[in-house]
């Protein structure tokens, strides 16, 4: 067993544990508790701290002093989780790079056994991968979402979305030397959901699937109030009509194996845009090819009466949003 790597050695550590983190210091123990009891040992936190102010720092530079792993402490201006993520592939000495949330937690054998599934995938075939992915349980133990189809499951995350219709939180690492290829897009006040870069990857390289949870997915209860829901639709919109357009536009060769899918994309293409105050032409210029643009037309209908509904709920003031995400909000693609 390796005890870890030291800042500033030759020696890179297996895994750079990322944990970007806004105003979580009442949760953050999870990420941290999590690491301390790990049995594999060679890796690296990277925390950075979004814009906190709520005495994270200080936390953290007291785990720095206790912990027998190296902690880096990085701040930035509140940006959202997007940018954290491309800063931290920057500075990222691990061969993988591994996000942890800072209200979620790992099993002790998390990283042990995550290194034992990439060495077992042949070397022959590592340079055409560059991720394993496992499965999560809540706090209370239960599976979050469904299994993958085989065990282990040598695939991409397209190919398991649309074809295999897997659902729920997953959790894996991803070579650094590819994830660095592969940047979130930094729009100004939009967080870009994973799926955006998770596809782009799938594209040119493999991640074996593996069906044992590893990461602990803490859950809150949902809110009911339909007024509440639709205020957080349109406080979203940017990021979500900018996901379904890269759908249309980068996966409609996978409209066969999921037709259903690609036109709720496309109607909730046109309900987010026009919660920005995207006007119906821009929204057909920014599709790409004539397929997207058939379903935009199609399910051009159902997008206006999802859009009126939102307007209902909330209370039709109607304004453009400014739709910007903070690190920690919920992340889903719709």
């Amino acid at each position: 067993m390796t005890t870890g790597t030291e800042p500033g050695n030759d020696d890179k550590p297996a895994f750079t544990v990322l944990t970007a983190t806004y105003n979580r210091v009442h949760t953050l123990h999870r990420p941290y508790e999590s690491l301390r009891a790990q049995t594999f040992r060679d890796f690296e936190w990277l925390v950075i701290d979004d814009g906190s102010t709520d005495g994270t720092r200080a936390v953290v530079e007291r785990w720095k002093q206790e912990a027998d792993f190296p902690i880096r402490y990085l701040s930035q201006p509140n940006s959202g989780v997007h940018v954290s993520w491309n800063r931290g592939l920057r500075e990222a000495n691990g061969e993988f790079f591994l996000r942890l949330d800072s209200d979620d937690a790992c099993v002790p054998h998390a990283l042990e056994r995550l290194k034992h599934h990439w060495d077992d995938i042949p070397d022959e075939q590592k340079p055409g991968f560059s991720a394993v992915s496992v499965l999560c349980v809540d706090q209370l133990g239960r599976l979050v979402g469904s299994r993958f189809p085989h065990d282990p499951t040598d695939s991409d995350s397209l190919e398991i979305f649309y074809r295999h219709k897997v659902t729920g939180e997953k959790w894996g690492f991803h070579r650094t030397d590819v994830a660095r290829n592969y940047e979130f897009p930094e729009l100004a006040d939009c967080f870009v959901t994973e799926s955006v870069v998770w596809n782009q990857i799938a594209r040119s390289y493999k991640t074996r699937f593996v069906n044992e949870p590893l990461k602990i997915y803490y859950t809150e209860p949902e809110e009911d109030s339909l007024t509440k829901r639709a205020a957080e639709v349109v406080d979203r919109a940017l990021m979500f009509a900018f996901s379904n357009r890269l759908t249309l536009n980068d996966d409609l060769d996978w409209f066969r194996a999921a037709p259903m899918r690609f036109l709720k994309t496309a109607a909730n293409y046109t309900r987010y845009s026009l919660h920005t105050g995207a006007g119906m032409g821009a929204q057909f210029q920014g599709l790409d090819n004539a397929g997207a643009r058939a379903l935009y037309v199609l399910t051009l209908p159902l997008g206006l009466v999802l859009y009126a509904r939102d307007r209902l709920r909330r209370g039709a003031d109607g304004l453009p949003v400014r739709a910007g995400l903070r690190t920690g909000s919920p992340e889903e693609r719709s």
